[in-house]
Formats: structure tokens, sequence, C-alpha cells
């Protein structure tokens, strides 16, 4: 059954998602139908473009992201610190990026005096828009909205482009984190679209390769107390990127290579596991982590547990 969003979400547990939209009946978001020969690789980069605007708006880091031809990952941070260090006149002028805002708002933005309840107003609108700028469902809908307008502009066409929501995924810990911003990079890989990571086009580990110093992605740390970026160096992370790229094909003739980068050993992952994390996601549990990690997300959501927590026990058996 279908679960309300705020069931799905708690940045108390976690400020990392894995979010995923679907187009609807499986039509063409990008790639080229052969019926009509219409080719939509171009929507790819509509994507990209407008993934990167958000996140210059909203106080959402991108940690990862595939377009695909019917469909596209993202793995985000929620950056709440961010957002709360804002002072009220940033918050507008975020917001304003996006939308206009009442008049009242862009008044007191241009310095003109306010009545005492226009002020009131003001305030009462910075508020919600601090809050809805560091929420997961209107930074989805934000995107979602601008693609299935120009998608359907351009076919000609009204109604629903998307399938009723964006399904989103708590990631509960660095181990969860890996695999999953691993498994989002290597989409190209497993549909047989790119041969590597380094060709895998309008995804963000080719992104970060080939724009090391200008891309808008969340950095990745050098050390392990570095807070403000990704507790992982890249480095390592390419390592294992390329290391469960091989994984991924040679796995279908049942082989694992047995030299494993270092990262999976100081994480304590199951390297098995995470080869049939990444070979074969089958279903989307809620969420993905150690067991005591999402049984306590489970009951801060008001709930016992999470279906797929045998997913994460597998993957992330042995302690960090």
């Amino acid at each position: 059954m279908t679960q309300p969003r705020k069931r799905l979400v708690s940045y108390s547990d976690t400020v990392y998602y894995h979010c995923i939209a679907r187009c609807v009946r499986r039509a063409f978001l990008c790639g080229k139908d052969p019926v009509t020969g219409f080719d939509f690789e171009h929507r790819r980069q509509w994507i990209v473009d407008r993934l990167q605007e958000l996140s210059s708006v909203f106080a959402i880091d991108l940690c990862a992201y595939a377009v695909m031809n019917n469909h596209y990952h993202v793995v985000v941070r929620v950056n709440l610190e961010q957002a709360a260090a804002w002072a009220d006149d940033e918050v507008a002028a975020q917001w304003c990026q996006l939308f206009r805002g009442p008049d009242c708002v862009q008044r007191w933005m241009k310095g003109y005096p306010l009545e005492e309840a226009e002020c009131y107003q003001v305030q009462q609108c910075i508020n919600l828009w601090r809050e809805r700028l560091i929420d997961l469902s209107w930074f989805m809908r934000c995107l979602n909205e601008s693609i299935a307008r120009m998608a359907n502009q351009e076919d000609g066409c009204t109604g629903r482009f998307w399938e009723g929501r964006f399904k989103s995924q708590a990631l509960l810990d660095d181990r969860a984190l890996l695999a999953c911003m691993a498994y989002v990079d290597l989409n190209p890989i497993r549909a047989a679209i790119a041969q590597s990571p380094e060709q895998s086009d309008y995804t963000s580990i080719q992104e970060r390769i080939d724009q090391p110093d200008e891309n808008r992605l969340r950095p990745f740390s050098d050390t392990a107390d570095d807070a403000e970026g990704i507790p992982f160096t890249f480095r390592g992370y390419l390592e294992l990127v390329d290391w469960a790229g091989r994984v991924v094909r040679s796995d279908k003739r049942g082989t694992i290579p047995d030299d494993l980068p270092p990262i999976l050993t100081r994480l304590g992952m199951n390297p098995t596991e995470l080869a049939k994390f990444l070979v074969n996601k089958q279903n989307f549990p809620r969420a993905i982590g150690p067991l005591e990690h999402m049984r306590r997300m489970a009951q801060s959501l008001g709930g016992h547990f999470f279906k797929g927590t045998a997913i994460g026990k597998r993957l992330c058996s042995a302690p960090v």
C-alpha cells in the first residue's frame, strides 16, 4: 500500500535519500523511438540542467544521478544546517528564483516600508519557504513539473507525463549511501548503454571525472572527520565503481573478482551481498541500512519495522 511521504522521510534518522521518477506507461523520457524515429536524447540535458538549478536554490545537495530512457535516479543530501543558517532575506531570494511570491514580500525585499500586518505576512512566508527549501517533495515537484511541461509542449499533448509520484528510499548509513550511489552511477552500464563509467553520459560519475573542479555535486571527503563532504575519498569511490562494474558484467557468468577495493573492508561491507544488490535490485525497500538503524527509523515514523530489512541486514551485516 502506498505510504504518505511523512512516513517515508525522517530527517532525524538520515538526510540522505535515493529518489526515482518514471514516465507514465513507460513512455519515452529520453532515447530514440524506433517506431517514429523521433530522437528524445536532448531531454537528458533538460534534467541535468534542472537538477543543477534546483540544487543551487534548495538546501539539497546532489550526490549522484543517472538519466535513463524512461526514468531517472537521484541521490541527495538534505542540508539542514545550510537552511537554518540562511538569513530571512536569503530565504526569500532563494525561493523567488523559482516563484514570484506575494507583493508584500517583493516590496520588503526592495526595502519599502510595510504595515504591521504585512510584516507578519512576510515572516509567515519566510518561515514556510525555509521549510520548503529542505522539503524533498517540493524539490522533486519543481523538477518533475518543469520537465513534464516541456515534454508535453514538445509532444503537442496534455496530461500526465510521470507516474503518480516519485519513489524515495532512505539511506541510513555510509554503507547504504555508498552502495546506492554506485548502483545509480552504474545504471547505463547495466543497461548496456555504456561500457565504462567515463563513457556513461548524463551520470554524476562522468560529471565528476570530466569536471573535477566545476561540478555542482556534493564533494567527497579527503578525511574521515570531514563533515562537509560525502564520507569517502573520490579515488576510493572510483575504484569501487570500476570494480562493481566488472562484477555486474562477470557475475552473469558466475564469477566475482577476488581483488576487492580497500574501501569495502574499511566500511565493513559484505562484497557478495553488494554484488547481488548492484546486479539485480528488483524490489525497492523503503530504507537501506543496518538493522538497528532501520528499526529506529521505523519507530520514529510510528511503525515497528520496514519491509526490506533482510536486504539491509545482509548488505550491512558487519559493524563499522
